[in-house]
């Protein structure tokens, strides 16, 4: 069997792709249920958090592995197979182990370095251990995984590359202030109280917010995560617990919300954002129009003046396939795009500004230093008559009018989308959600920690491989000693059959004695063929030894399914 794992993640997707695959908690058992209920599957993980999606399973076939895999992500995502395919990444055996591992010490999350991760893929493990679709692999990587994730916290500074999504969203909502001075004394509202907004509740009251109000489907959910807050030692905050059915009210007192639910619809729309505004301020909460302006220009709804493709009987070119490239490029560039070669150009260039065009037609059967010489010598007397040829340039970009400052910030979690991105055009309010974060997370300086963690991934790589491989042996040998103790068995009954008059002392020492000479003669072998099966193509010794010494196949695969039968039913880390 062989580790794969198929996903898609913020590096591999669009946040609208993602956000349109998640998968709720429901999803993810279906999921794994049907996974290992697949032909080429025996084991089957999910790793599901705001920015990705993963799929782990022990294989048998490689090719039917990541068919099955992408089929599955697709049926249970809702997103078409056809349309998924491109954004989804495959990795196998010990690139999938080095995979996981980057994964669990923040190296592939949205903001490097962040430690949320080690828990999302705790929960992973114990909810395919509580399913029991997890068994020796998956338990042994997964479990390590963390052990790899926590080491390179604790001695390396991978902290400081990078913070929890919920201190960068914070960040961007203060626009590179100081985010403590920022919260201080603001009025805090926290949609949902799962793990994400439990952090992002905490982290506000640590901020220094004046009030956190927490709304949850499940008031008693709320009710105790309020509790935690006001009892918290290390603040002294305000909290209590409404219904969602009072969020609209409540976010009209907001200074600040944070939503991170479950939902699979919008839990706060663009109009509800809008009067939320309106009863804060008592004025109509407006589209930005600057905004929206930038928006159509962005997404090239409004074209540029067009460059005039008109034919001119003077001119020595066909500018008819340059009509279809957009204008506002100088003629140059144009024609760069349009594939044209230097000495086109330089015809072209000539002519547009009115000099002589450089007979190339004449020099094409000359080369070398004087036909070079004689070139630059006419394109500089071109440039001495008439100056710099004339280009095409776009408009001077036109100030706009700043944004007023907002009076209601929102931070926006979840995945799906919890706030409406609409939003994003309300005069007066902030948005950040995770389609922005990841945007801002691109420009990210990283720290020089980063390459002490790849180290250690990299050497906990290669040790996890030597340890599964020689895991792979363990059941030839103990197989091999299984037989030998029958042998052992069978010749000491021989024995009492020869000898019937011999008493318990002699027989006990007799049968001590031929079980140490077993276990010396099989001591050395057993040894040396589980340190050669740990090294890189060491898996054939197992076929040797069972070769040599003649051991049944199906007693060795009763040994490792009896190993699998024992990791699958282990309870959770």
């Amino acid at each position: 069997m062989s580790l794969l794992v198929v996903g898609l993640s913020h590096r591999s997707a669009p946040v609208s792709v993602l956000e349109r695959a998640s998968l709720n908690a429901d999803a993810q058992l279906k999921l794994l249920q049907d996974t290992v209920a697949a032909e080429p599957a025996a084991e089957a993980a999910v790793l599901a958090t705001c920015n990705r999606i993963e799929l782990y399973a022990d294989v048998d076939k490689f090719h039917a592995g990541v068919a099955e895999l992408s089929t599955l992500l697709a049926q249970h995502s809702g997103v078409g197979l056809e349309e998924l395919t491109p954004y989804l990444y495959v990795h196998y055996e010990d690139r999938a182990v080095h995979h996981l591992f980057s994964v669990a010490c923040g190296l592939d999350s949205m903001v490097v370095g962040e430690g949320q991760i080690l828990g999302q893929i705790k929960d992973s493990l114990a909810r395919a251990q509580d399913l029991h679709t997890a068994g020796r692999l998956l338990n042994d990587l997964f479990q390590q995984a963390l052990r790899v994730g926590k080491r390179a916290h604790s001695e390396t500074g991978i902290d400081r590359a990078g913070q929890s999504l919920v201190t960068f969203g914070l960040e961007q909502l203060s626009a590179g202030a100081d985010v403590e001075q920022w919260a201080r004394g603001k009025n805090a509202l926290v949609i949902g109280a799962g793990s994400m907004s439990s952090l992002a509740a905490a982290t506000l009251a640590r901020a220094g917010v004046a009030e956190i109000v927490v709304a949850n489907r499940t008031f008693e959910r709320a009710e105790r995560l309020a509790q935690i807050l006001s009892e918290g030692d290390d603040t002294d905050v305000l909290a209590r617990a409404v219904p969602m059915d009072a969020v609209p009210g409540e976010l009209t007192r907001a200074d600040v919300a944070v939503s991170c639910t479950g939902a699979t619809g919008l839990v706060l729309t663009a109009d509800s954002v809008a009067a939320a505004v309106e009863g804060r301020t008592g004025a109509p909460a407006v589209e930005d129009t600057a905004v929206r302006e930038t928006a159509v220009r962005e997404a090239g709804e409004t074209p540029l003046p067009g460059a005039g493709s008109a034919a001119d009987e003077n001119c020595p070119l066909d500018l008819s396939s340059v009509s279809s490239v957009p204008s506002g490029f100088s003629v140059m560039g144009e024609a760069a795009v349009a594939g044209m070669d230097a000495a086109t150009l330089e015809q072209h260039g000539a002519w547009a500004a009115g000099g002589t065009a450089v007979d190339r037609t004449r020099e094409a059967g000359r080369s070398g230093p004087e036909a070079d010489a004689e070139l630059i010598g006419a394109l500089a007397a071109t440039a001495t008559r008439v100056g710099r040829i004339p280009e095409r340039r776009r408009p001077e970009p036109v100030a706009e009018a700043p944004r007023p400052q907002p009076v209601l910030f929102l931070l926006d979690l979840a995945m799906p989308r919890d706030v409406d991105a609409a939003v994003h055009r309300l005069a007066g309010v902030r948005l950040v959600d995770i389609e922005s974060l990841a945007d801002a997370s691109a420009d990210a300086p990283m720290a020089a920690d980063v390459d002490m963690v790849r180290r250690i991934v990299a050497d906990e790589v290669a040790a996890f491989g030597a340890a599964q491989r020689a895991a792979h042996i363990t059941p030839t040998v103990v197989a091999l000693r299984s037989m030998a103790a029958d042998v052992v068995a069978g010749e000491i009954a021989r024995l009492e059959g020869r000898l019937p008059g011999l008493d318990d002392k002699h027989r006990a020492e007799i049968t001590q004695t031929v079980k140490r000479v077993v276990d010396k003669l099989l001591h050395a072998p057993t040894v040396r063929v589980k340190q050669l099966a740990a090294e890189p193509g060491g898996a054939g010794y197992a076929d040797a030894l069972r070769t040599l010494f003649d051991l049944d196949q199906e007693t060795v695969a009763s040994v490792s399914r009896a190993e699998n039968s024992t990791e699958k039913n282990r309870g959770p880390a």
